[in-house]
């Protein structure tokens, strides 16, 4: 999955989708993952491992490509998304550990908000 996250970045590019766009299109991707588990709890968590797991591929080539030395974000933002990333990838774990559909509307709030921050305007509803 983590070669899927880097390839799509890639298509992009041939595309001529931002970057930014790109993040936000695959951040809301994983949010509706996680929404549609959360929604269908009462039937099943079969899907959750799988949207827990794309959304922490997610981050971890944001995060990764984020941090790099060569990268031109400020070392604030940098540092903030490092930070955010570890918190995503905490409550992963804990919800993996203890599964509660109520654990999963902070990862979807997260990527939703940071979503529609890399659009410049929020997400409609």
């Amino acid at each position: 999955m983590h070669h899927a996250a880097a390839s799509a970045y890639g298509r992009a590019a041939q595309t001529g989708q931002s970057p930014r766009e790109l993040e936000a299109m695959l951040l809301i991707k994983a949010a509706r993952r996680l929404q549609l588990v959360r929604d269908g709890w009462a039937q099943g968590t079969a899907d959750l491992a799988e949207a827990l797991t794309y959304n922490r591929r997610i981050w971890t080539v944001l995060a990764t490509s984020a941090t790099e030395e060569e990268n031109p974000l400020p070392t604030e933002i940098k540092r903030n998304i490092a930070q955010l990333a570890a918190v995503i990838f905490k409550r992963t774990v804990d919800v993996l550990i203890e599964p509660a559909s109520e654990r999963l509307a902070m990862l979807i709030q997260i990527n939703l908000n940071i979503a529609a921050g890399l659009r410049g305007r929020p997400l409609a509803a």
